[in-house]
């Protein structure tokens, strides 16, 4: 009923197509100015997080390996959106206010992190054993050998999961609109309240989601494509 009314009368159709173009620059604003920074910036902040927290799980030092097990077991463990509501709205009860959009960022950084972390993590397991043992038969430190061999060959084997875990960060970032962040979704719901199209607005938000993750999708394929062959070799 709701697509033969579009189609059947054409004042209807002409007023979805001035609702469809005059919100397309506010949902674009959102994605520029909010979804895409936060997705960037919570996921290079959540990938640094991740090297040292797998650093910390393949430690021989006992405390570092619980105190990572535990931030890797909490944060996968409970929901994003449950974890962003405490960080907003919760920690104002001790005292401690963050504005919207660096809560948003901390709480996908711990997210990012605790999942990017058990990627790293076994990346470097993955790499053989022999490829330590040439580090240190000349005469390379524990470091000097992480840096140098180790972390560039896992590097390789992690980025087509790491890149996978970035897509999702770009759509998870809509649940940032639950703690009032004005990203993309924030923006539909805000017009579609004015104007209660909610189908079409979101709808359209979900074309604009789909556009920016399309091409990351391909990207992330020619990547997976390129280290097969050279592992291949």
């Amino acid at each position: 009923m709701y697509l033969s009314n579009i189609f059947t009368d054409p004042e209807q159709l002409q007023r979805y197509m001035d609702i469809a173009q005059s919100s397309l620059l506010p949902l674009l604003k959102g994605a520029v100015f909010y979804t895409i920074p936060l997705s960037i910036i919570a996921f290079i902040i959540g990938l640094i997080l991740a090297v040292f927290t797998a650093l910390a799980r393949i430690s021989t030092v006992k405390l570092l390996q619980i105190i990572a097990r535990i931030y890797v077991s909490i944060f996968r463990g409970t929901p994003l959106l449950v974890q962003l509501f405490i960080i907003f709205y919760g920690l104002p009860n001790l005292n401690i206010i963050i504005d919207p959009f660096p809560a948003a960022v901390i709480g996908f950084s711990l997210s990012v992190g605790a999942y990017g972390s058990e990627i790293v993590r076994a990346a470097i397991i993955s790499i053989p054993k022999g490829q330590w043992e040439a580090g240190y038969s000349i005469g390379m430190s524990y470091g000097q050998n992480l840096r140098r061999i180790i972390l560039p060959q896992a590097a390789r084997v992690s980025l087509p999961p790491l890149s996978n875990t970035f897509i999702s960060l770009i759509k998870d970032t809509s649940l940032a609109s639950l703690i009032l962040v004005t990203e993309m979704f924030r923006a539909a719901q805000q017009i579609a309240s004015t104007n209660y199209e909610f189908l079409l607005l979101y709808s359209e938000v979900a074309l604009i989601y789909w556009i920016i993750c399309f091409p990351l999708s391909l990207i992330q394929q020619h990547i997976e494509e390129r280290l097969s062959r050279h592992l291949l070799r």
